[in-house]
């Protein structure tokens, strides 16, 4: 077993379950600091005892390493195996349903913003779950918080999603996925779009969403919603109630609004209502999702994802959406791309 994979393997594996965030980066920092070494150095190093200084290698991740080097599964990534329902080599049941039909996620982030790993990372990962298209949405500058792009951050990483995207048809180092520039813009109070609309028309995807001031009255919520949805580069309205249900966050309650015209405004606009499917949040509720569907519109099923194994998530939310009855001409992320580019653009 390659021990730079096994390292790999179970920091993506911890972010699936949502573990400490610090224990993943751990194993990708070893990962990282490892990568220089090919095997017959990395044994010389383990042998002389120099791997267990090396900085970024800790107890665990060196246990890791020597077993992986030995050409044995390492206990520790047996272990997550079994607790994630792999097999012992690591395999999963394959993608069925709305899931398999999945071909791309417009919501991601990467270490631009408050993501954990580097845009290439985030592409492998996605590629690798078998979708053809990720759009890199990091934040917008008012969320100081999460290390918001602003506008000239945000020019300079759309230059690096180009060139990464151009080698989605070379030989050398392909990403295997189309990489799409896009951004998670906040909805401003005043219900405007928190990017300069020259920014915003350079991108591929628009996901706009409320972070602050989630407890406004619902009035003043709807209106906020309702002219967000009719700005005519909004593609998705995220994470709509903002509640969260679980997690080491605790738990929010969902914004009120009026649902019923701000779906509708959804339909009329063709903005499609995001089911996030991080499990802390499960946004939409079930009964706002059966609104939305009964108001006419489209639905984009999105991982949110922070690191690479929340790429999993996606299928917590096709399970929602099957469940509602949402057929999958109705969800964005199951068309092929030229279709989806030709819906984002439509309203520009």
């Amino acid at each position: 077993m390659d021990a730079r994979q096994a390292l790999e393997e179970i920091a993506t594996l911890l972010e699936r379950e949502l573990a400490n965030p610090f224990k993943a980066r751990a194993f990708r920092k070893a990962a990282a600091a490892i990568e220089p070494f090919d095997d017959a150095e990395l044994a010389a190093r383990i042998a002389d005892g120099r791997l267990k200084r090396t900085p970024g290698v800790g107890d665990t991740t060196y246990a890791v390493i020597v077993e992986a080097s030995e050409g044995r599964t390492p206990a520790y990534l047996a272990d997550l195996r079994k607790q994630a329902g792999l097999t012992p080599d690591g395999a999963g049941a394959e993608r069925t349903g709305l899931f398999a039909a999945a071909r791309g996620d417009l919501h991601s982030h990467t270490d631009w913003s408050d993501g954990t790993t580097s845009i290439a990372t985030m592409a492998r990962a996605a590629a690798d779950l078998g979708l053809e298209y990720l759009v890199v949405s990091d934040h917008s500058p008012r969320l100081t918080v999460a290390n918001g792009l602003t506008a000239e951050r945000l020019a300079a990483q759309l230059e690096i999603v180009e060139a990464l995207d151009a080698l989605h048809d070379s030989a050398d180092g392909a990403l295997g996925i189309r990489l799409l520039p896009g951004i998670e813009v906040d909805i401003n109070a005043d219900g405007t779009l928190d990017q300069t609309p020259e920014m915003l028309d350079r991108l591929a995807v628009v996901v706009a969403s409320v972070h602050s001031k989630l407890r406004a009255p619902k009035d003043e919520m709807t209106e906020r919603m309702l002219r967000a949805v009719a700005n005519p580069y909004t593609n998705v309205l995220a994470h709509c109630t903002g509640r969260l249900v679980a997690g080491n966050r605790g738990t929010r309650p969902p914004s009120e609004f009026d649902a019923e015209r701000v779906f509708a405004a959804c339909a009329e606009r063709d903005v499609a209502v995001e089911i996030n499917s991080r499990p802390e949040r499960q946004d939409p509720p079930d009964e706002l999702i059966a609104l939305a569907l009964a108001a006419g519109c489209r639905f984009s099923i999105d991982s949110d994802a922070h690191a690479p194994g929340h790429f999993a998530f996606l299928g917590l939310g096709a399970e929602r959406a099957a469940r509602a009855g949402i057929p999958a001409e109705r969800i964005v992320t199951t068309w092929e791309l030229p279709r989806l580019l030709e819906w984002s653009h439509a309203k520009r």
